[in-house]
């Protein structure tokens, strides 16, 4: 059983920064990409960033590029969402997500999730 719990959300002002954290258990967690998804009151789940098993590569949906770093720490078991210059469209519940796959494809290739912690940016 894999278990993903993020933590790190929170109420910011435009143009601050946040970093989110998720830590997995249940597996080696070397084995798994991840990724961070976000769903916005009344939008579909979007696949934000991800990152591979190795952590030699990533991927960044187009509005947060120059912006968002994924990162992770194998040791920890733990994957990082730093978040910089965020906007009143970054506000959304964030997801982490753990892929079987080395690096997924798209965001239809990730097998488990957590529940989410919420992030809200004022204007």
């Amino acid at each position: 059983q894999v278990q993903l719990v993020e933590s790190g959300g929170g109420l910011v002002q435009a143009g601050d920064s946040l970093r989110l954290s998720c830590v997995v258990s249940g597996r080696p967690f070397s084995s798994y990409a991840m990724g961070w998804f976000r769903q916005a009151p009344g939008k579909e789940r979007e696949y934000v960033t991800g990152i591979s098993s190795s952590g030699g590569r990533t991927y960044y949906i187009g509005s947060v590029q120059g912006r968002f770093t994924i990162s992770r720490d194998n040791a920890k078991n733990t994957v990082y969402l730093q978040m910089n210059r965020l906007k009143p469209e970054d506000t959304a519940v964030y997801y982490c997500a753990a892929s079987r796959r080395t690096m997924p494809a798209g965001g239809y290739e990730y097998n488990y999730w957590g529940q989410g912690t919420q992030v809200t940016v004022s204007s």
